[in-house]
């Protein structure tokens, strides 16, 4: 019984699929290489990896909770730990609370700009699984949601949050635009029968366009609000290697196929990692 109980709660968090934590990693991590003008140190290294992890499986229970009576009716997640049955609402709910607590816990160890930051990003956590019945684009609070690790990593370093850190989450928010959209793609259809409100379906014909200009303006703005750091020619291979994967990712999601549309979603953690390994080696040659 045990074993099967902590099957169902890996299975809730999505333990076997990391990419979502990986989305959120990737952008914390390169705003504390900024912030840092490189490397860190160990300390806010593990606090903001293992937050992200944390965090991340907390915003899976509240979602799961949220929409678990839409989640029966579409392919995807019909077989989910709440919707179908198996987890209880409030013991995802008890989970959610704990898995929050232990983020907070390593939030105490930074400062207290941190801290109070820490607040607002919860507050935009607990938001968006509610966004979809009232926000034609939902996709944009997710964006909000999964770049304030941007913010939260420039005060755990500077105790502050410089315009460099808004300008490089706006940024963010495209690609997140861009992926999330692409993970809407999939579910278009189960979406359209039941009433939700998504990206896919507000922008129409329009939503691979949208998505490829989505791309190109987070790649631009995080190239431009990282000019004056002089970071080299790792850094533009770094942006260069983005760009190709969007642009495959566009021949993945041109004829708007179920599984290719998932697939493109699934591997744009190679996209943020990109731009990442292009700041961590950036700084570590600068001269």
């Amino acid at each position: 019984m045990l074993r099967e109980k902590l099957d169902l709660y890996l299975d809730l968090i999505r333990w076997n699929r990391p990419a979502g934590w990986l989305l959120l990693l990737w952008p914390s991590l390169s705003a504390l290489w900024v912030a840092a003008h490189g490397f860190p140190g160990w300390h806010l290294l593990a606090v903001f990896t293992l937050g992200t992890i944390l965090m991340r499986s907390a915003g899976c229970c509240v979602n799961d909770v949220a929409d678990r009576d839409f989640d029966k009716h579409v392919k995807r997640t019909a077989q989910r730990p709440v919707t179908a049955g198996r987890i209880g609402v409030k013991e995802a709910l008890v989970l959610g609370a704990v898995l929050a607590l232990a983020a907070f816990a390593l939030v105490l160890t930074t400062n207290a700009a941190t801290i109070a930051w820490s607040f607002v990003a919860l507050a935009i956590a607990i938001a968006y699984p509610f966004a979809k019945r009232f926000v034609s684009m939902p996709q944009a609070v997710l964006g909000v949601a999964f770049s304030f690790g941007i913010p939260m990593a420039f005060a755990a370093v500077e105790s502050r949050v410089p315009l460099l850190a808004w300008v490089l989450l706006l940024g963010n928010l495209f690609w997140v635009l861009a992926y999330d959209t692409e993970y809407a793609m999939v579910d278009r259809d189960d979406d359209l029968k039941i009433g939700i409100k998504t990206s896919a379906i507000t922008l129409g014909r329009a939503d691979v366009a949208v998505v490829m200009l989505c791309y190109a303006a987070y790649l631009v703005i995080w190239a431009a609000a990282l000019a004056g750091e002089k970071l080299g020619a790792f850094f533009a291979l770094g942006l260069l290697a983005a760009a190709g994967q969007a642009a495959w990712h566009w021949s993945l999601i041109r004829d708007r196929t179920r599984e290719g549309c998932f697939r493109a979603f699934r591997l744009n953690h190679w996209v943020g990692f990109a731009v990442f390994a292009g700041i961590v080696l950036g700084y570590a040659t600068r001269s």
